[in-house]
C-alpha cells in the first residue's frame, strides 16, 4: 500500500501492486466487490499461531488465522505474509497446488482477515529469512476463507511507522496490531502474572478495595464523582487503596495485594496518567527490612520468569540527604557519574555576588566536556530554566586559563580550592549552579541526566536498583505556607522523631523507602502509624483541626484505636515498571488506551459534554449555562 502515513484512512491512496493509485470512490467500491467472498468460519479451527512453525513441521496440515501483512504477487505465485499478535507466517498460494484457491488469491489486499488451510514446506534454497521465526518454511495453501475485508490503515502497520502519537492515539486499535505495541502488552501481562504468582506463593491475599470513595484533598487533587441519589455530595476515585489496605491489616488479613487502578488529577508528563495501575501491598508485623527483602525478591522473580535475567540482591541503600548532595534527586541514576560538589562554603562571601550570597552552590565537573560548543552549551541553558534557574555558569578548564565570562570574578585563591574539591584537569568543563537549595539540586540533577544521555554515558541494557531511605517526614509548601507530608499523613516516623514532629517539622525523618531503577521511581513505601494518638499528632503537625481530622479521616483514627498490628508495604507503578523493561520513552506505549498529555482521549474522543438530562439528574449546573441564563 502507497500514501502518506500521516493522512486519515479517507485521505489516503490506495495502491495496486502495479503501482496504480485508486480514489477512495474506487477503494470503496473495491472494497463492496470483494465483501460479497466473505464468509463465516464454520467449522474451522485454528492450529497453531503465526509464530510457531518451524523446519520441525514439514508435511504437517495446519490451520492459521490473521491478517494479511503484505501481499506479493510473484509471476503465477502469491505470497501472503500473515500477521497475528504473536508473529508472522508466509503463506503461499500456487496454481499447480490448488488452483482454485490462487484465483481468488488475487482479491486479498493489507489488514484483510482471513483463515487458510495448508500444508508446511521448506522454504526453497536460499530463501531462509533469519529475521522471521518462522523464517525457515512456508504454508501453501490447500484452501482459504476471506472473513472481512479492511479500510486502508491511517498509517502502515510495521513498526518502522512515522505516523505521530496524536495519530496512532486517534487509531489506536490499529496502533496495537504493530508487533512493537503487541509486545509491549504481552510483556505487560507477563510481568502482572508474575507478581500474582509470587505474591500468592508468599502468602498474600488479593482482595479489592473501592473504585467510589471518599474524597481526601490532603495530596494531588481527587477525580470527584457526583451522587445523584445523594444530591450535592461526591464520590472521589482512588488516588490509591492507601487507607483501605491499612483498614485491611486492622482486620487481620496480615497480607494483601491488588494490581489495581488508581487516579490522579494533576498535570501530566512522560511516565504519568490521570488513571495508571499500581502493584499495591501491605503486610503485618514487619519492619522496613522485611518489606524491602520482600520487594527485592519480588523483581528478582519478574527480572529471572520474564526478562530471563539474574539481578543482584541485596539492592544497594542511599540515604535520602546522600542521594540529593550527590545528585541532586531523590531517584538518582547511578549507571554512571557526573556527581555534584557543593562548594557553598568555599565561595561564601565571594566578590561574585551571585555565588557569594546564594543559600547554596554546586558544581558538576564533566570530564573532558571543554570540546562542548556554545550551542550546546546554550541549549543546557534553557534547559535549567524549566526548573527556575535564570541561567547556567560554566568554566572551561584550558592549559593556561579557565575560559568562562565568569572565571574573572573568582579570586585564584577560590580557583584552588574549586580544582581541589572537583580534581579539575584540563580538558574539563565544569557547570555551576546558585541560588535556592530546591531550584539549585533540580536543575543540575536533571542536568546531569541530560547530559548522561547526551554525551552516551549511560550504558545499554543495564539496569540498576537503588534503595533511597530515610526520607524527610515533612516538606514545606510555600503556596499553602505550611508543612506537608513528604509522603503521605500516614507514615510514620523515624524513631525519636516523635517530639521533632511539633518541635522542628524540617528535621523529622520519616520511615519511608523508595526502589529506583535507573533513575526512574518503580515504588515507594513506608512502615504505616499504627498508633491512633500518633495518628492524630501527625494531623496537628500537619495544621489539621482535631474536627477536620475527625471529619476527613476519623474512620482511620477509630480503627487504629482498636488492635491495630504494626504494618507497612509499598506500591509499585506497573506503568512504569513495565515501560523501564520495554526500554520505551513513555508509558503511553505500554498502556492500552492512555491519555494524551492534555488527559484526552483521541480514539472515543473523551472527556466530552453531557446532556442537560443527566446534569439535572445529578442537581449540577455548569457556570457557563449560568451565566448566560442569567445574562
Amino acid at each position: 500500500m502507497g500514501g502518506l502515513c500521516c493522512q486519515p484512512p479517507c485521505a489516503m491512496p490506495h495502491t495496486l501492486e502495479k503501482g496504480i493509485a485508486m480514489s477512495e470512490e474506487q477503494v470503496q467500491d473495491l472494497q463492496s466487490e470483494h465483501q460479497k467472498y466473505v464468509q463465516d468460519l464454520g467449522d474451522w479451527v485454528r492450529t497453531h499461531h503465526c509464530c510457531e512453525l518451524t523446519a520441525k513441521d514439514t508435511g504437517k496440515d495446519v490451520c492459521l488465522m490473521g491478517w494479511a501483512q503484505y501481499r506479493r504477487d510473484h509471476g503465477g505465485l502469491i505470497f501472503v505474509d500473515m500477521r497475528d499478535r504473536n508473529g508472522m507466517t508466509q503463506v503461499v498460494f500456487s496454481p499447480e497446488h490448488a488452483p482454485e484457491a490462487h484465483a481468488s488469491a488475487n482479491i486479498m489486499r493489507a489488514e484483510y482477515v482471513f483463515a487458510i488451510k495448508g500444508t508446511v514446506r521448506p522454504r526453497p534454497e536460499g530463501m531462509h529469512n533469519p529475521s522471521m521465526v518462522t523464517g525457515e518454511i512456508e504454508v501453501v495453501v490447500n484452501e482459504w476463507k476471506l472473513l472481512n475485508t479492511s479500510k486502508t490503515p491511517a498509517f502502515p502497520i510495521e513498526d518502522r511507522t512515522e505516523a505521530g502519537e496524536s495519530l496512532r492515539l486517534q487509531w489506536r486499535y490499529l496502533d496495537l496490531r504493530r508487533p512493537r505495541m503487541t509486545k509491549n502488552l504481552i510483556l505487560r501481562h507477563k510481568v502482572a502474572q508474575c507478581i500474582r504468582r509470587y505474591l500468592d506463593e508468599g502468602g498474600f491475599l488479593e482482595i479489592e478495595t473501592p473504585i467510589l470513595t471518599k474524597s481526601t484533598p490532603e495530596g494531588a487533587r481527587d477525580f470527584l464523582v457526583p451522587s445523584r441519589v445523594n444530591p450535592g455530595q461526591f464520590f472521589a476515585l482512588p488516588q490509591s487503596p492507601q487507607l483501605f489496605k491499612q483498614l485491611l491489616m486492622v482486620s487481620g488479613m496480615d497480607r494483601y495485594f491488588q494490581i489495581v487502578r488508581c487516579f490522579r488529577d494533576e498535570d501530566l508528563r512522560a511516565d504519568r496518567q490521570p488513571e495508571f495501575t499500581q502493584v499495591d501491598i501491605e503486610m503485618s508485623f514487619v519492619d522496613e527490612e522485611k518489606v524491602m527483602t520482600m520487594a527485592e525478591g519480588l523483581m528478582a522473580r519478574v527480572f529471572k520468569d520474564v526478562m530471563g535475567q539474574e539481578i543482584t540482591l541485596p539492592f544497594p541503600r542511599m540515604k535520602y540527604d546522600e542521594a540529593m548532595l550527590r545528585f541532586g534527586v531523590d531517584k538518582p541514576d547511578t549507571r554512571f557519574g557526573l556527581e555534584l560538589v557543593d562548594i557553598t562554603s568555599i565561595v561564601r562571601g565571594s566578590t561574585f555576588k551571585v555565588f557569594g550570597s546564594a543559600e547554596l552552590v554546586k558544581a558538576m565537573k564533566v570530564p573532558g566536556g571543554e570540546s562542548l560548543t556554545r550551542k550546546e552549551i546554550d541549549e543546557f541553558t534553557e534547559f535549567v530554566k524549566n526548573y527556575g534557574a535564570f541561567g547556567l555558569a560554566w568554566i572551561k578548564i584550558r592549559e593556561n586559563e579557565w575560559q568562562s565570562p565568569i572565571a574573572k570574578f573568582l579570586s585564584q585563591e577560590e580557583k584552588d580550592a574549586i580544582a581541589k574539591a572537583l580534581d579539575l584537569q584540563v580538558g574539563d568543563i565544569v557547570f555551576f549552579q546558585a541560588g535556592e537549595a530546591d531550584m539549585v539540586n533540580a536543575a543540575l540533577g536533571n542536568l546531569r541526566v541530560k547530559l548522561g544521555s547526551h554525551l552516551n554515558l549511560i550504558p545499554a541494557n543495564s539496569f540498576n536498583f537503588l534503595w533511597v531511605t530515610e526520607f524527610p517526614l515533612y516538606e514545606y509548601d510555600k503556596e499553602e505556607k505550611r508543612y506537608v507530608a513528604c509522603h503521605h499523613p500516614f507514615t510514620a516516623p523515624a524513631a525519636g522523631h516523635m517530639e521533632l514532629m511539633r518541635t522542628d517539622p524540617a528535621k523529622a525523618k520519616a520511615r519511608a523507602y523508595d526502589m529506583v531503577l535507573n533513575g526512574s521511581e518503580v515504588g515507594g513505601g513506608s512502615i504505616r502509624i499504627h498508633n491512633g494518638e500518633v495518628q492524630r499528632a501527625m494531623f496537628d503537625a500537619l495544621g489539621f483541626s482535631r474536627e477536620k481530622a475527625e471529619e476527613q479521616f476519623g474512620f482511620l483514627i477509630h480503627a487504629l484505636e482498636h488492635g491495630a498490628p504494626p504494618h507497612g508495604g509499598l506500591a509499585f507503578g506497573l506503568d512504569r515498571m513495565v515501560m523501564l523493561l520495554a526500554n520505551q520513552q513513555s508509558i503511553r506505549d505500554v498502556i492500552a488506551f492512555p491519555k494524551t498529555q492534555k488527559a484526552t482521549c483521541l480514539l472515543t474522543d473523551a472527556p466530552n459534554v453531557v446532556d442537560a438530562k443527566q446534569l439535572r439528574e445529578l442537581g449540577l449546573r455548569l457556570r457557563e449555562k449560568v451565566a448566560e441564563e442569567t445574562k
